[in-house]
């Protein structure tokens, strides 16, 4: 490494020195790092980086493992190499501020909510943590860095006009059986456009979806989206196993995006505020809860791990928290 150097340096004086000056100039550098180690940095900073992709793509194998999307996955990845790119440390010499930093900065360059924040704090402590657990790194810098305080705000809900009229609005068979689906189960969207035709049990008005994780659990739909998912099937004439395709030849199956673009678009043109397929789920858990369906029922239709989160989904009516304190409290 030390005769790489001293002949990279005799190059480029080699255009401004004769042969006795250069020969001059070998001899003082050579005494000059005979007793100087040279390193190679740059293959150090290369191996550093190596090892750091290393450890990314097995957290990422790990999380895989633990039965995460893939769309989860990809999230989690980009997350992760957005980060570290830009802090432009190793993950071993990361320090709680320099994360405290980057979220601060991120914040302020991409004028984001805090719920984007406190989603990118969890994404780095679950990676970190994993660092720790499995003695790559002592202690986890996020761990001093606590929970973004987002607030509540309460989400809408779809009223029963609201429901009626995009039913009424749907040109296409398909159309109106993916809202019934949706707002009679309130299944994920992932889990709609995953559903084969040979899931749906109509006897029983039921079918098995699988959610986060590759968990499955039973949803139950009503008389109408029997029928209209009936009437659907019967319109098909492709021979694709998928629930919902496209209407378009070779009809794939449909993906989450084509029913959010589809469903934000009959929003848009019956002018309904966040036409989203989530908002279906949020609805149908809003009206179990105050029809009085007991929470952990609700829980367990939807397919949430945590209670809390069944909590957080379902927002009560407040005219029926006023009833309620009327009849009471007085």
């Amino acid at each position: 490494m030390k005769e790489v150097l001293i002949r990279e340096i005799e190059q480029s004086m080699a255009v401004i020195l004769d042969n006795s000056q250069m020969e001059k100039l070998h001899n003082v550098l050579s005494n000059c790092l005979y007793n100087v180690t040279i390193v190679d940095t740059v293959g150090i900073k290369t191996a550093q980086i190596n090892q750091d992709e290393e450890l990314l793509n097995m957290f990422i194998s790990a999380k895989r493992v633990e039965g995460c999307s893939e769309r989860t996955i990809k999230y989690y990845k980009s997350t992760l190499q957005t980060a570290l790119n830009k802090i432009e440390k190793t993950v071993k010499r990361i320090t709680t501020d320099d994360l405290r930093n980057y979220l601060g900065d991120y914040n302020k360059n991409n004028n984001c909510s805090k719920i984007t924040i406190d989603n990118i704090r969890r994404i780095l402590s679950s990676f970190f943590s994993w660092l720790e657990d499995e003695d790559h790194i002592m202690k986890s810098p996020v761990k001093r860095i606590h929970k973004v305080k987002t607030g509540k705000k309460v989400k809408e809900t779809y009223t029963d006009e609201n429901l009626e009229i995009l039913r009424d609005s749907c040109n296409t068979k398909r159309d109106l059986a993916i809202i019934d689906l949706l707002s009679s189960t309130g299944m994920r969207v992932g889990e709609l456009v995953r559903l084969n035709v040979e899931d749906i049990d109509f006897q029983e008005r039921e079918c098995i979806v699988y959610g986060k994780g590759n968990k499955h659990r039973k949803v139950y739909f009503d008389a109408r989206t029997k029928i209209h998912l009936m009437e659907y099937l019967k319109t098909r004439t492709d021979d694709n196993e998928a629930l919902f395709v496209s209407l378009l030849n070779p009809f794939p199956r449909l993906q989450i995006s084509g029913v959010e673009i589809r469903l934000r678009e009959l929003g848009n043109k019956l002018h309904i505020k966040k036409v989203h397929p989530h908002k279906f789920r949020r609805t149908l858990a809003t009206r179990a809860i105050d029809k009085g369906m007991p929470i952990e029922q609700v829980q367990h239709l939807l397919g949430h791990q945590k209670i809390d989160t069944t909590l957080e989904y379902a927002m009560v009516e407040q005219a029926n928290v006023k009833y309620s304190h009327k009849k009471y409290i007085g």
